[in-house]
């Protein structure tokens, strides 16, 4: 049972922003539960915050910037990449100015300072967004393809094609987010020296150099020409016969490396920590971003996070264990098993068939399971989660005193496995619960209900 993650205390970077050159503060802060990664803009008037999310991406030209109210925050997304892969959720981000610093161009100060720092864990449960299908994002102009697959944890595999004989075709793999500080936090971002022109053009770049990015020289330039773009960009000016990489790489595969590191990076703007995994074949900021849009809009469709539900898995009560807890018996039984108990929440299961007694009534010719009956099924899954906050439950008995709000989506009939989701609005207090309940199945939310349950002692 993952619970949510916080910095224990904060701490402050300075350097110079990439492409302003302008000298940046960043505090990070640590934040309550349920609030995410927010940037606050402590340089002007009434220090807007900006929420790191996707929806909120405007731009993905060498970096990926956020605006909100017509305030902007660029290149995030080393920052992001490391927050990610420490599993924080909550953080409180302060900077002076519109971009974030470019630092070494890496992931590797965050990672450091966070290390320095320690992580605290809060009391909420983690959120995740998990990948129950095969999805896949292409742009056939760019050639990307960003394939997302089940499975169990988070993993990327990044592949890099570039039309450069001296960098082709890369990869890189995160298996786990235990290998980011060591294998992907220090790999730094990179350009061509044959984009430089264009970037200067852009008004861009002007805190870059050979100790913030990797410079690939791939063309033959005139030595003239390259001193013209060390004296624009304020450089010593470098003579250079042989194509290849002006700085030495950590790694062979330093580039691939750092696309991941970026990946990550603009992922995290879901806004939850992802299981599944994914491959990237060229991936960007633009196409990253785009990526991290739709899933927000499916977390949105969503409303709520659809149980997972393993057949082959144990429950953590059986029936016989359900029987033990509460009164019902056959035919008012409505839980066949429970597959999950956490603090604030629980998960059961009823399977459908058509020996249910009630289909003899309703109806004949059309089996549909009563909704009134849906309903109860949710109160007797709530009960126990009720009862699992007292020592000796089966001492005890809940009873329902209101239900609100209650809408009815599709219909249940044989054949169907219902899956029963629990939480609590708020504390148990005095005996009395509040909890919202929905039913599912497959993907789709089948009813709802709002309960007001009562915890009694039995006579």
């Amino acid at each position: 049972m993952s619970k949510q993650k916080t910095l224990k205390s904060a701490f402050t970077l300075e350097g110079k922003g990439l492409h302003t050159g302008l000298p940046v503060t960043v505090t990070f802060n640590p934040a309550p539960e349920n609030s995410g990664y927010k940037i606050q803009r402590v340089d002007l008037d009434e220090q807007p915050v900006i929420d790191a999310l996707a929806e909120n991406v405007v731009e993905t030209s060498r970096g990926t910037i956020l605006e909100k109210n017509g305030v902007r925050a660029g290149t995030i997304e080393h920052a992001m990449a490391a927050l990610y892969a420490s599993e924080i959720d909550n953080c409180l981000i302060q900077v002076n100015q519109p971009e974030f610093p470019i630092l070494d161009g890496s992931a590797s100060s965050y990672i450091k300072e966070i290390a320095k720092v320690g992580i605290e864990e809060q009391k909420e449960d983690k959120d995740y967004y998990v990948v129950r299908k095969k999805t896949e994002y292409s742009n056939p102009e760019t050639g990307t393809s960003i394939l997302m697959l089940p499975d169990d944890s988070f993993s990327v595999n990044v592949l890099v094609s570039y039309d450069s004989p001296v960098l082709n075709n890369q990869y890189a793999t995160l298996n786990n987010l235990s290998e980011f500080a060591g294998q992907i936090a220090g790999c730094r971002t990179f350009v061509f020296v044959r984009e430089l022109e264009l970037l200067l053009k852009n008004n861009l770049i002007k805190g870059g150099d050979l100790k913030n990015a990797i410079v690939i020289y791939d063309q033959i330039i005139e030595q003239s020409e390259i001193d013209r773009l060390t004296d624009i960009l304020g450089k010593e000016r470098m003579r250079v016969n042989d194509i290849g990489y002006l700085n030495k790489l950590q790694f062979d595969n330093e580039p691939a490396r750092h696309k991941l590191l970026d990946f990550i990076g603009d992922l995290a703007l879901i806004g939850k920590p992802v299981k599944g995994r994914i491959i990237a074949t060229c991936p960007g900021h633009s196409a990253n971003t785009e990526l991290a849009k739709l899933i927000r809009k499916e977390i949105k469709r969503q409303e709520v996070t659809i149980p997972i539900y393993d057949p082959n898995k144990a429950p953590v009560l059986d029936v016989n264990q359900i029987k033990k807890r509460l009164p019902h018996r056959w035919p008012f039984l409505m839980v066949d098993k429970i597959i999950e108990i956490k603090e604030k929440s629980i998960v059961g299961v009823k399977n459908i068939t058509s020996n249910e007694t009630f289909f003899c009534g309703h109806f004949p010719d059309e089996p549909i399971m009563p909704g009134v009956l849906l309903i109860e099924a949710m109160a007797q899954t709530g009960g126990l989660l009720v009862l699992s906050s007292v020592d000796d439950p089966e001492r005890y008995s809940t009873y329902f005193m209101k239900i609100d709000n209650v809408k009815f989506r599709q219909k249940v009939v044989p054949g169907d496995t219902v899956i029963f989701k629990l939480e609590l609005m708020t504390e148990i207090r005095r005996g009395c619960a509040y909890m919202k309940g929905y039913a599912f199945v497959g993907d789709k939310i089948t009813a709802e209900a709002e309960f007001m349950a009562q915890i009694v002692k039995n006579k």
